[in-house]
C-alpha cells in the first residue's frame, strides 16, 4: 500500500496536482491542513481514499480537527499541529500521542519536514507543497509504504 502525506498546501494545488499525475497511483492521501478551500479538489483528484483534518487556515471549515487512521500495524494521529505548539517542538503532540496509546503522529503546521521517532511514536511532518520554511525551502511530501506484515517505511521527497 502507498500513501501520500502532503499539508500546507493553502489552496495553491499546482505542485500537488502535479505530483499526482507524475506519481504512480496511491492508496490513500492524507493531508495534514491548511486546504483553505480546496478540500473538494484534493480529495477528487486523489482518486483514492483521502484523509483531510482542518488546519489554522481553515475558517469556516466543516473538516475534522484530527483524524485516527489505521496505516499498516499502526494506529496514527492526524492534526494539523497547531493546538499542539507544535512550532515549539513537537514534545506537547508526542505525549498526547503517547495518552491515547497512538504508534504515530502525522502533522503539519510548521511547513517544516520531520521523519523521526520519539518515545517510541513516529513522528511525521511532511513540510509544504507551496510556503517552505526549511533550509533550502524546497517542496516536500512524504511517501508512506506500507508492506504486506504491516511494517511502514517513510520517505522524504521534494518537488
Amino acid at each position: 500500500m502507498k500513501v501520500l502525506i502532503v499539508s500546507d498546501t493553502h489552496g495553491r494545488n499546482g505542485g500537488y496536482l502535479d505530483l499526482l499525475e507524475q506519481s504512480e497511483k496511491m492508496d490513500m492521501v492524507i493531508h495534514c491542513g491548511d486546504v483553505e478551500g480546496s478540500e473538494y479538489l484534493i480529495s477528487e483528484s486523489a482518486g483514492c481514499k483521502t484523509v483531510i483534518v482542518q488546519g489554522n487556515n481553515d475558517y469556516f471549515s466543516d473538516l475534522p480537527r484530527e483524524a485516527v487512521v489505521k496505516l499498516g500495524k499502526y494506529k496514527a494521529l492526524v492534526t494539523h499541529g497547531h493546538p499542539y505548539y507544535v512550532n515549539m517542538g513537537y514534545d506537547h503532540l508526542v505525549r498526547e500521542a503517547k495518552k491515547r496509546k497512538m504508534d504515530m503522529v502525522i502533522y503539519g503546521h510548521t511547513h517544516r519536514p520531520v521523519i523521526t521517532e520519539e518515545n517510541g511514536i513516529k513522528v511525521l511532518n511532511p513540510g509544504s507543497l507551496t510556503y517552505p520554511r526549511q533550509e533550502g525551502r524546497k517542496y516536500t511530501y512524504i511517501i508512506m509504504e506500507i508492506d504486506e506484515n504491516g511494517e511502514v517505511e517513510c520517505t522524504l521527497k521534494s518537488l
